[in-house]
């Protein structure tokens, strides 16, 4: 039996969960593996050691439903063909997730935002194996995209699927933790690419300074610069419906200010920070926040992860702290830097894709932008 006649792809199992096809996934990577990324539902097992030593007792008291294919998974997708093999032997329709973990950091599901106006239509694309959190905004038959983190090819269907046209594609920010598909999008769909006004990037795209609207069937997309996490961090508001953050202001937290800065700049932009979150948090309470990412699990439910501001508010409490106070908190609350974020951030800057392996390499493991 070859490895080809036991893999299973991303796109199938993603599809699977999607369609809520009954599947049991096992994830048999390390407790310390699986604390920074799962597969929504799967179950889990430790048994990494155990089964590259070659010890399969260590699936012995393993009940799993067995009228249910199994979809093992690990890091790279070596260890999972071990326990997959067994599994076979075992009885069971086993199957390894092909690429493992690395592999699943593209696969995705969509959510529809709650917006009140009928005439407004707000898709949520989730990234699950990331927690990365994009958005197409339609109205009539036109759309925009938000933060495009996936293949175009994702959003351009979905857009095919609601009958709008993509004109127009923007950025929030110089991503660190993936790479900016933005340009790729835009240029697939014909559309125009628009960018927080910057000299960071070197490839050609259209300035947004604070207060520009950009317009979506007439709809209004007003540019709010919120600098902190970046210097040309922007939100974009809808129509005093909803405001997408992207890495400035999370439902449970901030973003970062220290990443591509030194000590003194990280300072300087968190003092920032707080000025943005103050405005951003003055919005009216019913106003939706729609981040860039998440850090929590991703299921494959169809509820969008958004909260109104009144709720965020709450939740992140920096109107009742001063801006010292603030800053100091902040800092030394920093969590460990995403991988490769330096590289990403230049190919970031450059427009630059590399090939699709490369892409999975470089975005490996879970977004690091937001300080609870």
């Amino acid at each position: 039996m070859t490895e080809t006649t036991i893999a299973i792809d991303v796109e199938t199992l993603r599809r699977k969960l999607d369609h809520e096809e009954p599947v049991t996934v096992l994830d048999v990577r390390s407790h310390d593996e699986r604390e920074e990324l799962r597969v929504p539902g799967s179950v889990h097992l430790d048994a990494y050691a155990a089964l590259n030593a070659g010890d399969m007792s260590v699936l012995d008291d393993l009940e799993l439903p067995s009228d249910r294919p199994v979809v093992t998974v690990c890091a790279a997708g070596r260890t999972s063909l071990l326990a997959a093999l067994e599994l076979r032997k075992r009885g069971y329709r086993a199957w390894s997730l092909s690429g493992g973990m690395e592999a699943w950091s593209v696969a995705w599901n969509v959510a529809t935002v709650p917006i009140s106006r009928p005439d407004i239509y707000v898709l949520q694309v989730r990234r699950v194996g990331k927690g990365c959190l994009s958005y197409i905004v339609g109205t009539g038959d036109d759309a925009i995209v938000i933060d495009a983190a996936l293949d175009p090819g994702v959003y351009l269907d979905l857009a095919i699927q609601h009958g709008w046209r993509i004109s127009a594609v923007v950025d929030t920010h110089i991503h660190a933790d993936h790479l900016s598909r933005s340009r790729a999008l835009a240029e697939s769909a014909g559309a125009n690419l628009y960018m927080p006004d910057q000299g960071r990037v070197t490839f050609p795209f259209l300035p947004l300074d604070d207060g520009d609207e950009i317009l979506i069937g007439g709809i209004p997309l007003t540019a709010m610069h919120t600098p902190g996490h970046t210097p040309e961090s922007m939100s974009y508001l809808l129509a005093d419906q909803a405001v997408f953050t992207g890495d400035t202001l999370f439902l449970d937290g901030v973003g970062r200010p220290d990443l591509e800065a030194t000590t003194d700049e990280a300072r300087d932009r968190a003092r920032l920070l707080y000025d943005s979150l103050q405005r951003l948090l003055d919005l009216p309470g019913e106003t939706l926040v729609l981040p860039g990412h998440t850090s929590l699990e991703i299921p494959f439910d169809g509820e969008s992860i958004d909260l109104p501001v009144t709720e965020v508010a709450r939740n992140v409490a920096v109107q009742h702290q001063s801006r010292d106070a603030f800053v100091t908190r902040l800092l030394d609350r920093i969590p460990p830097a995403p991988a490769n974020h330096s590289l990403i951030v230049s190919l970031n800057e450059a427009g630059l894709l590399p090939g699709e392996r490369n892409q999975t390499g470089l975005e490996a493991g879970a977004n690091r932008c937001a300080v609870a």
